[in-house]
């Protein structure tokens, strides 16, 4: 058996609906901001009793940088893992949810509807996500059975494993909530998985609320 600690990156300007606003972020590489670095360490401290094992997390300085203090805490290195990448937004990338309903209406409307069916122009696919989270968790049961292990990455590419993980399809995508420095946890038994917990945020220094943010992907 395996024991996922799933994370998702604490908070960057481009999460909080500030002056930024909401951005579809995917491969740009933001930093985390001050509330994202405090929300890393609340994650670290609250698995600081854990008898974790390894760390990986997606390349991109946000999740890394969320990753580092739980490595740090259990005296591991930082294992970058390419299946934790986020998605890939093509077009739509690094553009606000304004200036994409505007360009692309029809296809906005549908990403928000059914996000499944979309093909984001120049990007990727949720199957294609999936797909690349399916092979990187099929080397973690492989290489870390009987072990717990943390993997930090990003919104879409935590719902799309969650949805892998629980056995629904993507059209689950908007159903399977990932605030920013919260905490899942499975245990993965050949191809049976068991939720623990799943976005968990108690340990946060705020907790979000429940229309804090317009539901937009990471």
């Amino acid at each position: 058996m395996l024991r996922i600690i799933l994370v998702r990156h604490g908070q960057t300007d481009w999460n909080d609906g500030g002056a930024a606003g909401q951005h579809f972020r995917g491969r740009i590489d933001l930093a985390l901001n001050a509330t994202g670095r405090a929300q890393a360490q609340a994650v670290a401290d609250c698995l600081a009793l854990v008898g974790v094992h390894a760390v990986y997390t997606s390349p991109l300085q946000r999740a890394v940088d969320t990753a580092r203090p739980i490595a740090q805490r259990h005296q591991l290195s930082v294992e970058p893992l390419p299946a934790l990448l986020d998605i890939d937004y093509g077009q739509w990338g690094g553009r606000s949810h304004r200036e994409i309903k505007t360009q692309w209406p029809d296809l906005y409307e549908q990403w928000m509807a059914a996000p499944h069916l979309v093909q984001i122009p120049g990007g990727e696919s949720l199957d294609v996500v999936r797909e690349r989270i399916e092979a990187g968790l099929e080397m973690l049961a492989e290489r870390h059975d009987g072990q717990i292990v943390v993997l930090v990455g990003h919104q879409v590419v935590n719902k799309v494993m969650v949805c892998k993980l629980l056995g629904l399809d993507n059209s689950a995508f908007w159903r399977i909530r990932q605030d920013n420095g919260c905490i899942n946890r499975f245990d993965l038994c050949g191809q049976i998985a068991t939720a623990l917990t799943i976005n968990e945020v108690c340990h946060l220094p705020t907790h979000p609320q429940p229309l804090d943010e317009l539901p937009a992907a990471d």
